[in-house]
């Protein structure tokens, strides 16, 4: 894989996959781009190869050798940095625990809601004036379309509690959980999910049900390698979801979840978007 300092315009990409280490793997000819941004380093530089006829970008959420914890992972300069790029389209694969039992070990859900209990994080670019992020529908419709429409097996919709950690939960806090009709929980969604839209791009979870939580069956609870070792196992069929997906991507020209800054005054900045723009539209 080669190197480079500032990103050549031939590494621009449109898309970007946040996910694990062993998703290096599934890009054609990588390129490794390191990029500055306002606020930090992103988790690990970024690789840009090409997937089905697509550029396409690669971040590994936790760092290359699993370097930052679900609370410090750099939220916001991964989701600029990818922004910098070109990127409008985000697909975010990820390990989630099972709540409920209308979900199981080896499932991959596409949900269509969030719950944050999350109270470390910066949470958005936000930091003065008023900006409110419409937030009511957290995924992008056509992502999800697209995911759904790549595999047979992928079980759509669930409502997905993201939690602090990086403790797992006690028995009481995961059946508290599932009691409110949640069905997945996982410690990374958010604030990506939502930094994403005030970035202007399109995001959607692809997550992968590695174990039922400490209080959806008795046991000795959720352990590490458990979590590690059914990823790991699922790996080839998530990078095969995932190509089929980019495959079918809509194109994001006027989704909402670029458009809802149009006319709205930002006080953050958006990479490439000028005050007022539709990102990658027009003024």
């Amino acid at each position: 894989m080669t190197s480079t300092q500032a990103p050549p315009p031939a590494a621009a990409a449109d898309i970007a996959v946040i996910g694990g280490t062993g998703f290096y793997s599934f890009l054609t000819d990588p390129e490794e781009v390191r990029v500055e941004t306002p606020y930090g380093d992103p988790s690990a530089p970024i690789a840009i190869g090409t997937v089905a006829g697509r550029r396409v970008a690669f971040l590994p959420r936790h760092g290359a050798h699993h370097d930052f914890p679900p609370h410090g992972i750099p939220f916001r300069a991964n989701l600029w940095a990818l922004r910098s790029l070109g990127v409008r389209q985000v697909l975010a694969p990820c390990a989630v625990g099972g709540l409920r039992p209308e979900v199981a070990p080896g499932d991959v859900v596409v949900p269509d809601q969030l719950v944050d209990r999350t109270y470390r994080r910066i949470p958005s670019f936000v930091e003065s004036g008023a900006v409110h992020l419409p937030f009511g529908d957290p995924y992008c419709p056509g992502l999800r379309g697209a995911v759904l429409g790549a595999a047979p097996d992928v079980t759509d919709g669930g409502t997905m509690v993201v939690i602090e950690g990086p403790r797992f939960s006690t028995r009481a806090e995961s059946r508290s959980y599932a009691e409110q009709g949640w069905t997945l929980i996982n410690m990374t969604a958010l604030p990506e999910a939502a930094l994403a839209r005030e970035m202007g791009q399109c995001y959607a979870s692809i997550a992968l049900v590695t174990d039922m939580d400490a209080g959806a069956e008795e046991g000795s609870g959720v352990s590490q390698e458990e979590v590690f070792a059914l990823f790991k196992a699922n790996l080839e069929r998530l990078t095969g979801l995932l190509a089929a997906t980019i495959e079918a991507l809509p194109d994001p020209d006027g989704c909402t979840c670029g458009s809802w800054t149009d006319g709205v005054e930002l006080t953050y900045d958006i990479p490439g978007q000028t005050p007022g723009a539709i990102p990658g539209g027009a003024a």
